[in-house]
């Protein structure tokens, strides 16, 4: 039975690909105008509750039916079952005697079908094919394996081929789920510029069919995300028989993908993270514009000339390829994604988030503001953390702060620098543990509006004049942001230079250099020759005025 989903993506192609009116439309799907509207408006339609279908009286016998007909497969021709005998035996030899003949009807004559070419009774023929430009594409995935940070790791080659001019498109994913699926059809369109106008060849893989249904011309159950998506763009699928029988009737794509592992990846490739690995492709699909396939004439790159202008636009408005997931936040400001732990600001404690889990990266919303955004763990059980997360807490427990796994994560990745350590450690010698903790701290927010380059450049010079707060590296932050502004409006760089080297507008904090080393002598000042400040001159402001005795008479005027 067709699905709202399916009977919407149908009557959008018509009106795309036929120009039908919503009239024509309306009768020949046999559906209200209203609908019509509705489905040319919008591809996804209005929830509605879908009774699940089930065959509780067939499903013990199903396994003594395929019994039955995988015996058929050596059987003479008129000695097979057919489905009245399968019943009567089924009836004697295993009890059943409420199924009815029209159960076992319908599910022999599609269970036969399969086991036939499961077996590979089916002979088929090859026969050459002609594609139209810019009317198909191919599409598979391939296993690959990568040396990712030091450590070799089992990864997914998403491959999507032109049938006519054999321009490819490759990206590598941690997974082959449909949210890599979806997001390589995604980088594909934006690569070619454009939708095949025909349609796109597929296996029968799990993200975008549901289910086969054998005995009919190709007719799957097909994932209702998927055909959101395929809606969305504006393109049909075209399934391959199931099995490695149906491997022919995508054949380039599947060469595709063994000629470019072999060619490109081969050795395994060594990065630091697979967004590295696929800038690499990108250059490598670029440069393999300029190859012949087999005995062709013209290069990739000319056909492919060709048959861009003939495909479909691109849509304007985007498609989230994500899974969304809505996780619960726990004490430890985490949430637990597909066996990973990703951090969230620590004010979402205890309350729901929504993520959308995507093949090379997670963000989290929350309503539609983003909160956080993370690289995908592929390891099982691993986590992401960001300090930044955690610093209102640690602000009021700045004793966490040494041990906290959060800043572990940080040093690894780069963001907690030397520079950060060096601040840390004058900050404690002039204001102890705790404050010079709380004003890392605050140097580490400075990050959420300050560029981090500036920021790192006004904890140096903080640093050159001994001033460790949180305020003076501010001030030298937006002051080094000022003088790169400057140097880019600049025809030289001699303003910049001559910014620099002047101290007139440093700020600079004489005590706090004085307690942390009283014997430096601060570069670019002169030497503080000024007497010690004294209070004696407001010592006669201690004394209080004599008072007049009133036992003694007073002068009298002359």
């Amino acid at each position: 039975m067709e699905t709202r989903m399916e009977l919407f993506a149908r009557i959008r192609r018509d009106a795309r690909v036929e120009g039908c009116s919503i009239r024509q439309l309306a009768r020949r799907h046999q559906v209200g105008r209203a609908t019509v509207r509705m489905a040319l408006a919008q591809a996804e339609p209005p929830p509605r509750k879908v009774p699940v279908r089930c065959s509780p009286k067939l499903d013990p016998f199903k396994a003594a039916i395929d019994a039955m007909l995988t015996a058929d497969i050596d059987a003479p021709r008129k000695q097979r079952h057919t489905a009245r005998r399968i019943l009567a035996r089924l009836a004697d030899e295993h009890g059943a005697q409420h199924l009815s003949y029209s159960t076992v009807r319908d599910y022999v004559r599609v269970r036969r079908a399969q086991i036939d070419v499961e077996a590979g009774r089916r002979i088929e023929v090859f026969v050459p094919q002609e594609h139209a430009p810019g009317a198909e594409a191919e599409v598979d995935f391939g296993e690959v394996w990568v040396i990712l940070a030091g450590v070799k790791t089992k990864c997914h080659m998403f491959a999507f081929r032109l049938s006519h001019s054999g321009k490819a498109v490759h990206r590598v994913y941690s997974t082959q789920g449909q949210e890599a699926f979806l997001e390589g059809h995604i980088a594909a369109f934006e690569e070619i510029g454009g939708v095949p106008t025909r349609h796109i060849r597929y296996d029968n893989l799990t993200s975008a069919v549901q289910k086969v249904i054998y005995g009919s011309s190709r007719a799957r159950v097909e994932n209702q995300r998927w055909v959101l998506f395929r809606s969305h763009f504006g393109f049909d699928p075209f399934y391959c028989q199931p099995g490695i029988s149906g491997a022919h009737e995508k054949g380039g794509v599947e060469g595709e993908v063994g000629r470019f592992r072999r060619n490109r990846l081969s050795p395994m490739p060594v990065v630091n993270s697979l967004d590295e690995l696929n800038e690499k492709i990108r250059a490598w699909d670029t440069a393999d514009n300029g190859r012949r396939i087999n005995d062709r004439i013209r290069t990739v790159g000319q056909d492919f000339a060709v048959e861009a202008p003939l495909l479909l636009p691109v849509p304007s408005e985007g498609f989230d390829p994500g899974l969304s997931l809505e996780p619960r936040v726990d004490r430890s400001a985490l949430i637990t994604v597909r066996m990973a732990k990703y951090s969230v600001p620590a004010r979402f404690i205890g309350r729901q988030v929504r993520v959308s889990l995507r093949a090379s990266e997670v963000v989290v919303f929350d309503g539609r503001a983003v909160i956080a955004r993370h690289q995908r763990v592929i390891a099982r059980g691993g986590q992401s953390l960001d300090l930044d997360h955690y610093l209102e807490v640690l602000r009021t427990k700045p004793g966490a702060l040494p041990g906290a796994s959060a800043l572990a994560a940080a040093r690894r990745n780069g963001t907690f620098t030397s520079s950060h350590d060096a601040f840390w450690a004058a900050a404690r010698k002039t204001d102890g543990d705790a404050g010079g903790t709380r004003q890392l701290i605050d140097v580490l927010l400075l990050h959420r509006t300050i560029d981090s380059d500036d920021v790192i450049a006004g904890i140096e010079e903080a640093l050159t004049v001994g001033a460790v707060t949180a305020d003076v590296v501010a001030v030298e932050a937006r002051r080094h942001a000022s003088l790169e502004v400057d140097a880019a409006g600049s025809d030289s760089g001699r303003h910049l230079v001559a910014r620099r080297s002047g101290r007139e507008q440093r700020v600079v904090s004489l005590t706090q250099r004085r307690l942390a080393d009283p014997a430096a002598v601060i570069a670019g000042l002169p030497a503080d020759s000024r007497p010690a400040p004294t209070v004696d001159h407001y010592d006669q402001l201690l004394r209080l005025p004599e008072r007049r005795n009133p036992a003694q008479p007073a002068a009298r005027a002359e």
